[in-house]
């Protein structure tokens, strides 16, 4: 059976910077109230007139992972696109980047998982390639969160967190035995679904009919979450699944060189580096700049630590995610 590594890296991220102060001129808030609950000082928000949209952004920063993995867009076996923001409804953003990157005929799928949704791009891909039938893989984060958020004080328990970007990687065939993907672990639990969800407009609920059946101080098609019960359970799902992969590969918690955590919240990443006693060189953080970028928050914050050279061969890597499901994974690598 072969493995996979990852032989290339890249993020894009808006050049529109959006601060906390920004935020509180259209919503009361202010700086100190979301760092204290978040860690984040600023985000990246797509700009009217930009050209911006999902799919490009994911195209911008797979173009930079192609160079850098120095494997050419016609050696592309098959693309993962991982997101809750597509530019339409359908098609998936996958097809747009096939098209966009003119790329010929390349199968293309999307993976629907939110936060969790690069853990599972990079599982699928992975398992392609341990198979044999795909060689290299183009596996891509990405999301417009502005364009869908309520920005009144109304909606700022949500709409300050998140943040709009792209991280991307190219999987191939991996020649080492003990480098690459070591293993991915993933789970659900459903029960929880609507505790953090965006319930219309769906086949459920069209527009027209919500605005028709809803007072305008209740609109069910901006995001809605459960705060404090999302954060118990992620604190919980984290610790898990990040020691389950570490037993599947006989791994202790001293062996990991980086832990790149999902960046939904700071406290979060803050409590299980202090409940896994990981040094500050050990976990890269990166939410303070960026907010929450769903599915494209740890290829950014990976590509970037990397970048620093925080990352280097041989490394233990280890990847981790919780998000709206509840869904949350892992993916364990010898970098």
């Amino acid at each position: 059976m072969y493995t996979s590594r990852i032989a290339g890296m890249g993020k894009y991220v808006p050049e529109n910077i959006v601060t906390n102060d920004d935020l509180s001129k259209v919503m009361d808030t202010n700086d100190a109230w979301i760092q204290e609950r978040t860690g984040i000082k600023e985000r990246r928000h797509i700009k009217k007139g930009d050209g911006n949209t999902t799919a490009v952004m994911g195209v911008k920063a797979a173009e930079i992972a192609l160079e850098r993995a120095q494997v050419s867009k016609d050696d592309i076996d098959l693309i993962v696109f991982a997101t809750l923001s597509p530019d339409y409804y359908f098609p998936g953003c996958g097809v747009q980047v096939q098209d966009l990157m003119g790329i010929h005929t390349c199968p293309a799928l999307d993976v629907r998982n939110q936060c969790s949704g690069f853990i599972y791009a990079i599982s699928v891909a992975d398992q392609f390639i341990k198979t044999g039938m795909y060689k290299n893989v183009l596996v891509i984060g990405s999301e417009n969160h502005s364009g869908g958020l309520d920005f009144t004080t109304r909606g700022r328990g949500v709409s300050v967190i998140f943040g709009d970007g792209a991280g991307a990687a190219v999987l191939t065939r991996s020649d080492t035995d003990g480098h690459g993907v070591l293993s991915t672990h993933l789970h659900s639990e459903g029960k929880h679904a609507l505790e953090l969800s965006l319930k219309g407009p769906s086949t459920l609920h069209w527009v027209p009919e919500i605005i028709e059946e809803n007072p305008q101080e209740d609109i069910p098609y901006y995001p809605y979450m459960n705060g404090q019960f999302v954060f118990k359970n992620a604190v919980v799902r984290f610790s898990e699944v990040i020691m389950e992969g570490l037993k599947t590969n006989n791994l202790q918690v001293e062996d990991i060189d980086m832990l790149i955590p999902h960046q939904a919240n700071l406290r979060i990443s803050q409590f299980i580096q202090k409940k896994f006693q990981l040094a500050d060189d050990k976990v890269y953080n990166n939410i303070q700049r960026y907010g929450n970028t769903t599915a494209a928050s740890i290829p950014i914050a990976l590509c970037e630590a990397w970048e620093e050279g925080k990352i280097k061969e041989g490394d233990t890597v280890v990847l981790a995610a919780f998000g709206s499901g509840f869904t949350w994974g892992s993916a364990i690598m010898k970098w």
